[in-house]
């Protein structure tokens, strides 16, 4: 499947099934559809069908980003922690 890079809502749409486990944990596809659950987020895997989406957030402002920023500050805050015990 065919990795989405960007954050956006969904505006047309064919049977179209996204891996989230990246960011849930959940292995289970999801069924993306324009009246139900039309959020799509980096980092996600397109499985199955076809869409367009209006892309809303890039970069360290998408999901995907914002949890790797999180993730680096957190690894940073360690380091820290670190310098000052020893």
């Amino acid at each position: 499947g065919d990795l989405l890079p960007a954050d956006g809502v969904l505006i047309q749409g064919n049977d179209l099934k996204i891996d989230e486990s990246a960011l849930t944990g959940e292995s289970d596809h999801v069924r993306k559809s324009l009246d139900k659950d039309p959020l799509l987020l980096s980092g996600t895997h397109v499985m199955e069908g076809s869409g367009r989406m209006v892309v809303t957030a890039v970069g360290v402002n998408s999901q995907s980003g914002i949890i790797f920023t999180l993730l680096g500050a957190a690894g940073d805050d360690d380091d820290d922690s670190r310098d000052k015990k020893g």
